[in-house]
């Protein structure tokens, strides 16, 4: 048995955090006693909620849960507070790039419109970063519950924010509504603007839904991709594109869409040559951050450090990190490994 290295030490890239799912379970409480907010006990206990999002009620708790969090975050202040906190857990867990996805929507009306809301984030993101030497940039992602024209009003947001720390363009929430077909004029705004897309997909449905992002919106990366696990032609498509899947093991047994660590098809992507970069995708609910992931691939599906290496070169390269930090990262995987 070889000596396990410490995964907290591997310098990795982290594409897939949500925002409010970032927040520390501490940080939730004190922001609601703040405001006089009444949470659900679910998220009170201590302990991540038992969610299952397979079903539309089970997803409909998730978000409610999701909602009654970012409920908390009121002031510019909270946003601050937010972002520095999610860069200091990313640090803490050896990631050297975040990019991390908001709707900005969802914060407007609190924070005195669209574009103030995406300023205060950008700026928040700007001074993390200077503060703790995480590269950092931001993903705007859009809602497929809401209707596509919104999604072309954000994409042409993002796009005009671009120079400013926006790096992609997303489409989040439960992937069964809304056809991706139809947010595809989004997505060209956003990609001819320079943004790199990547809409989730293949989490609570099959594989149809990402060869949907990748004919319908062409995908540069997809927000989570697991299920694509399941067609040997849709694997062949993805490693021959190396499209990076944005893969959140965690998440994915949490919400129910694998009954255990063991289900989730970590090998069959790895081995099929898919690139992946795994994710916390929400910690908050889900209980688990960015070093988490790989001690499940290293403990649930036998990956050797070698392969954990080769994880995180996957993770930094499907990443929007300009060369020279991808570079950096690189040599640091290779100083792990041989360490």
């Amino acid at each position: 048995m070889e000596h396990a290295r410490d995964l907290t030490l591997l310098p990795k890239a982290h594409l897939h955090l949500h925002f409010t799912g970032s927040m520390r379970p501490s940080t939730l409480l004190e922001l609601a006693d703040k405001y006089g907010v009444r949470l659900p006990d679910a998220l009170t206990g201590g302990e991540p909620p038992k969610l299952r999002a397979t079903d539309e009620r089970g997803w409909f708790r998730f978000q409610r849960l999701y909602d009654a969090a970012r409920s908390c975050l009121r002031e510019p202040d909270d946003i601050r507070r937010l972002v520095r906190e999610a860069a200091e857990e990313d640090v803490r867990d050896g990631s050297g790039w975040l990019e991390i996805q908001v709707d900005p929507t969802s914060y407007a009306p609190l924070l005195g419109g669209m574009i103030p809301a995406v300023e205060i984030i950008l700026d928040a993101v700007d001074s993390a970063s200077r503060e703790t030497g995480l590269g950092m940039r931001v993903v705007i992602a859009a809602n497929r519950m809401k209707h596509p024209l919104d999604a072309r009003t954000l994409a042409r947001l993002a796009v005009r924010y671009a120079d400013r720390g926006v790096v992609g363009f997303g489409l989040s929430n439960d992937e069964r509504r809304g056809m991706a077909r139809d947010f595809d004029r989004a997505f060209a705004i956003a990609r001819e603007g320079g943004l790199l897309a990547a809409p989730h997909g293949g989490e609570l449905t099959g594989p149809a839904s990402v060869r949907d992002c990748l004919d319908d919106l062409h995908a540069a990366r997809i927000g989570h991709g697991v299920r694509a696990a399941e067609d040997p032609r849709l694997l062949k498509r993805l490693a021959d594109r190396q499209i990076t899947c944005e893969v959140c093991p965690a998440s994915n047994v949490a919400l129910g869409v694998y009954e255990r660590h063991e289900d989730v098809p970590l090998r069959t992507l790895f081995e099929a040559g898919v690139p992946m970069a795994l994710g916390a995708d929400d910690p908050l609910l889900f209980g688990s951050r960015l070093a988490a992931q790989y001690e499940i691939a290293r403990t649930h599906h036998a990956f050797t450090d070698a392969e954990l290496a080769e994880l995180a070169r996957q993770s930094v390269r499907g990443s929007a990190a300009p060369e020279e930090v991808q570079a950096k990262l690189l040599a640091g995987i290779d100083q792990w490994l041989s360490g």
